[in-house]
């Protein structure tokens, strides 16, 4: 027996469910497992999963203690919103620019 969390959250809400399986089960298993639990709760049960942060596929065998992530498509593609500010002048100040004068350590000053 072992026992996995599975978890979705929106930027509204998470949600948590800890579901206890046999030895063999899979990443499949955990989500009908939480499934049942969820009762009313929306949660795309068909969308990509993850353990601890790393993409999995769903007949992989999770371990006792995994996190077990479902999770929501990307409104938007990081990188091309990135270009899009680049190109209108927006982009990020420099960081390195924005420090402090910091003073010279060998002579103190």
């Amino acid at each position: 027996m072992k026992y996995c969390l599975v978890v979705y959250a929106t930027p509204a809400a998470q949600w948590r469910w800890q579901v206890a399986l046999d030895d063999a089960a899979t990443v499949r298993d955990a989500l009908a497992a939480a499934r049942s639990q969820a009762g009313a709760v929306e949660v795309p049960w068909d969308a990509e999963v993850g353990i601890f942060g790393e993409l999995s596929d769903r007949n992989a065998v999770p371990i006792d203690g995994d996190r077990i992530e479902l999770y929501r498509p990307l409104m938007a593609d990081p990188k091309e919103s990135r270009r899009v500010r680049a190109a209108s002048g927006r982009a990020a100040p420099d960081r390195a620019g924005a420090r402090p004068p910091t003073s010279d350590r060998k002579t103190g000053q």
